[in-house]
């Protein structure tokens, strides 16, 4: 039911990009905007095709969630490790779908693959404006690397 994005994907991703969007527009309608998507259909297509964003899908006869990865390697910086991480740059469960352990399923598969690519370490990010996204990442055991702060002006 887990597996690598494929082109014909395009529409189901899409309308769970709309629905992501959407959470964090309600969330903080002064940052995001309404009714848009964090990626056009050319560079999803893009996206899909670059081995170093893998794309996972949940599918059961239609694209039920996602995972959109983006491998990152740190050499020879002046105060970081050498090291490989996969960065979480989306995970989204289709609305209806929600409470099935999709997430989990995906956040899980996404994990193994890491490791099976050599990953020290599997980052993201989570809007404070969506706290069920905050509760799913605490419940897998996800603890916080760094805290961005803001001040609005």
């Amino acid at each position: 039911m887990i597996r690598r994005a494929e082109h014909k994907d395009t529409d189901g991703i899409m309308n769970l990009l709309l629905q992501v969007l959407t959470v964090h527009h309600n969330g903080r309608p002064d940052y995001f905007k309404p009714n848009c998507r964090k990626y056009t259909e050319a560079e999803l297509a893009e996206i899909i095709d670059d081995d170093t964003r893998p794309i996972f899908v949940y599918d059961d006869g239609g694209v039920k969630g996602y995972a959109f990865c983006v491998m990152q390697e740190t050499k020879g910086d002046n105060v970081r490790c050498d090291m490989k991480t996969l960065y979480i740059d989306d995970l989204c469960v289709d609305e209806r779908s929600r409470g099935k352990h999709i997430g989990k399923s995906l956040y899980e598969h996404v994990k193994k693959y890491a490791k099976d690519k050599g990953c020290y370490n599997l980052t993201l990010n989570v809007w404070e404006c969506n706290p069920s996204a905050r509760a799913f990442y605490d419940k897998q055991g996800l603890k916080p690397l760094k805290t961005t702060l803001e001040t609005i002006l």
